[in-house]
């Protein structure tokens, strides 16, 4: 087969005086049945250039399945009278949502066994899925008496829900349905639920209050964001004393709160927003009197954490600091439980927690000690207010994921739960370590490296990036990149600028007119690991995913030697195109992000000299695989598809795929075994371009 050659449709865009022909625009139009046979054409070729190596796909995809417990239980989780679990059945592609009496041992998890006495389902997601193509949950949400059951499901991929709700007691399904949701649901006692709504461009800006046995009509609207910057949800404090609104932006947040036991009230704003002044509060009672604990960035960028009684509170820089700002720990959050208080934060581009009990006053907070290198801790949910233990998840890049219990009385720490790998996984086996490159502008980027002792480079390696929205790639451990590790390829994460690894200065300066350091990062980190001798560039494969397609895009145009091949997942590669659309999904809230270029002329100016679509030249590029999904609303599939339809105008050499999922969304397929398929596919593809096999 020759490749697919969508046709040159010119257009014009104009902009600050500037011109761009973009010969491509016209496969916007998914309704147009000629950008459907053109995407049909290209998943025909991209399927017919991998044929090749289908038996590969199907090894890996033996692999994951081997190596994965399909039948499954989850350590239950207590709410309220009950303890809360999932189940998953080999042969089903999704779980089953299940609960048992807590009975005699409020605090102590029973042991789930296929044979369960007393358990009750509460949602079998394989029968609300079947019949669709693709299925997700958007919410599922069980009233406080554990009575009352509300769950939100997409079947198209475009993240708008449907809310259905359940009587758990008969399990009978109450007439109650509303329609177009966004995801989430918050319970004020058994007649109100409170859930947001997003507009035409897919930004949450509605909060409604819905009384059950109502129609939907009588909803009523509590809350509307009319600043385009900004998203809305709704939530409740872990002790159930307060409903809150939360408005923000990239930069900005401002909360709105209201007693519970009030729902039909009027919310009120804690503190007024504030240009580039974030906060979130959590509620505690300290010697019998009502707090406000704030973590808040008033003081510094990586934030500090300040105490307030409830009720007249000062203004926000004038309360008492409790933990203080620092320049080399980056606070994220602080959780409250009746007796005691964690506080996430991390320190050298790892994620750390520390405790501090409430016995009259704030104590000290002590921070919890792990013994290896590179890992990930986090709380787990935790719903119980008074709570003497609290449910923590460990992980690392050769530890399989683990559910401890810790006591905060005694310190102690009990393993529930490892992932089971099925087939035997020995971790002795693998190492992971952290290197560091220079970048061009001398600073220090933290790579991790991941693969099986013994293996001397230079070795076939994958390099993976991200670097936006200040989101951190932490350690954590995949059954699937076991089918990379055993081929001998060398795993390796660049912890480029625009994440949260190394704390806010680090996402500041990967972000707007800073957001070329995101791609020479990678470049940088792309040369170090050849100069360290684990790989070479002819054996380098890179990837990202979204926002890190981008990055993909650009070290594209700006390194192709760097690369034998590039995977790029719902890659966001046409971005100034996107971003000057304000009636586009997500558009205006990017301004915080990217930068506003519909206003600005030099931000306008900055992305264009970046953007990948518009920087494709006459070129040697590497071969390029991108996936996307046709009802993708976060990044559209005409992205990609623009990009490869100019890559193989322009460009020369490298061949160039396009595979489109034809019933997904972002998140890619539903269902796991096609989720597995879907990444067996990506990593034969990138074995094959490495030279693994």
């Amino acid at each position: 087969m020759i490749p697919p050659v969508a046709s040159m449709r010119p257009i014009v865009r104009k902009f600050h005086g500037r011109e761009f022909v973009d010969n491509y625009e016209w496969l916007r139009d998914k309704d147009n049945p000629e950008v459907i046979a053109h995407l049909e054409a290209e998943n025909a070729y991209t399927e017919e250039k991998t044929s090749a190596w289908s038996g590969l796909v199907d090894d890996v995809y033996g692999e994951i399945k081997s190596r994965i417990k399909e039948t499954d239980m989850s350590v239950p989780q207590r709410q309220g009278d009950w303890w809360y679990y999932g189940r998953t059945i080999e042969g089903k592609d999704y779980g089953i949502s299940c609960r048992v009496p807590t009975g005699d041992e409020p605090w102590t998890p029973p042991e789930v066994t296929e044979d369960m006495p007393g358990e009750q389902v509460l949602l079998d997601i394989n029968e609300l899925a079947a019949g669709h193509e693709f299925f997700a949950l958007g919410a599922s949400s069980v009233s406080t008496s554990g009575r009352l059951l509300a769950y939100s499901f997409d079947t198209e991929g475009d993240e708008r829900f449907t809310m259905r709700f359940k009587n758990l007691d008969t399990g009978e399904l109450l007439d109650d349905e509303l329609q177009g949701l966004f995801y989430g649901a918050t319970w004020a006692g058994e007649d109100y639920l409170f859930y947001v709504r997003c507009d035409d461009a897919w930004r949450p800006h509605q909060i409604w209050r819905h009384k059950l046995g109502t129609p939907a009509a009588e909803d009523v609207l509590v809350y509307e964001e009319t600043d385009e910057k900004f998203g809305v949800g709704v939530g409740a404090d872990r002790a159930e004393r307060f409903l809150m609104i939360i408005a923000s932006s990239s930069l900005t947040s401002e909360y709105r709160v209201l007693d519970l036991t009030d729902p039909t009230g009027e919310f009120e704003v804690l503190w007024e927003r504030e240009a580039g002044i974030e906060y979130h509060p959590d509620f505690c009672v300290v010697d019998g009197k009502e707090q406000w604990v704030v973590t808040h960035n008033a003081h510094g960028a990586n934030f500090c954490v300040a105490t307030t009684p409830v009720g007249a509170v000062p203004p926000l820089r004038e309360l008492p600091v409790l933990v203080e700002h620092s320049e080399t720990v980056r606070i994220e959050g602080i959780d409250t439980y009746r007796d005691f208080l964690f506080m996430a934060y991390r320190r050298g581009g790892i994620p750390q927690l520390a405790v501090a009990t409430l016995d009259g006053r704030f104590g000290e907070f002590k921070e919890l000690e792990f013994s290896e290198e590179l890992y990930t801790v986090g709380l787990g949910g935790n719903p119980e207010w008074d709570a003497p233990v609290v449910r923590i998840g460990y992980s690392s890049y050769t530890q399989p994921s683990q559910v401890l219990d810790y006591t905060v009385a005694t310190g102690e720490l009990t393993l529930l739960k490892e992932k089971e790998v099925e087939g035997g996984y020995n971790p002795d086996e693998y190492e992971a370590y952290r290197e560091w490159a220079t970048a061009a502008d001398g600073e220090q980027v933290p790579i991790s490296v991941v693969r099986r002792k013994g293996v001397e480079g230079p070795a076939p390696a994958l390099l993976y990036g991200y670097g936006s929205y200040e989101a951190s790639t932490d350690p954590g451990f995949s059954v699937a990149r076991l089918s990379l590790l055993d081929r001998g390829m060398v795993w390796v994460c660049a912890h480029v600028r625009g994440g949260g690894e190394m704390g806010r200065a680090w996402y500041d300066n990967g972000k707007m007119l800073h957001k070329a350091n995101t791609f020479t990062d990678f470049i940088a980190c792309a040369d170090r690991v050849v100069e360290l001798g684990l790989t070479t560039h002819e054996q380098l494969v890179a990837e990202g995913g979204s926002a890190g397609g981008l990055l993909m895009g650009a070290v594209a145009n700006m390194a192709p030697e760097n690369f034998a091949g590039i995977l790029a997942i719902v890659p966001f590669v046409d971005p100034l195109t996107s971003i000057l659309k304000p009636e586009l999904p997500l558009t205006v809230g990017e301004w915080e992000e990217w930068g506003d270029p519909f206003h600005d002329p030099e931000v306008y100016d900055y992305m264009a000299r970046y953007a990948p679509y518009e920087n494709i030249v006459a070129q040697d590029y590497p071969d390029i695989l991108a996936v996307t999904s046709l009802n993708d609303t976060r990044v559209l599939y005409v992205e990609p598809a623009k990009w490869v339809a100019k890559l193989r105008e322009v460009g020369t050499a490298g061949e160039i795929l396009l595979k489109t999922e034809m019933s997904a969304g972002h998140g890619g397929v539903s269902g796991r075994y096609a989720k597995w398929k879907q990444t067996a596919f990506e990593y034969a593809w990138t074995l094959v371009k490495a030279g693994a096999v």
